[in-house]
């Protein structure tokens, strides 16, 4: 289990989102053991987890693009922008 999980730390967000979203399909279907589908759904969890801590993770990188009034640009970490 500790090597599956180092596994899945290394996969991009658009891999993790696809093994997650085959899972749930997979778990709709109602087609797959009750064994197979507990640890399905524990899998299920650990994609989850790594997809929001890869969000955070790129919400922090993202600024905001602003053109002054002169037309120059500038710009402002995210967090730092007002809503």
């Amino acid at each position: 289990m500790a090597e599956e999980t180092e596994d899945l730390k290394n996969l991009s967000f658009e891999d993790a989102l696809a093994k997650l979203e085959n899972i749930v399909r997979e778990l709709e279907s109602g087609r797959i053991k009750l064994d197979d589908a507990v640890a399905a759904y524990e899998k299920a969890v650990a994609l989850k987890k790594l997809c929001q801590e890869k969000l955070a993770a790129a919400a922090l990188k993202v600024e905001k693009i602003e053109i002054a009034k002169d037309g120059t640009l500038s710009t402002t970490p995210l967090d730092n922008v007002e809503a």
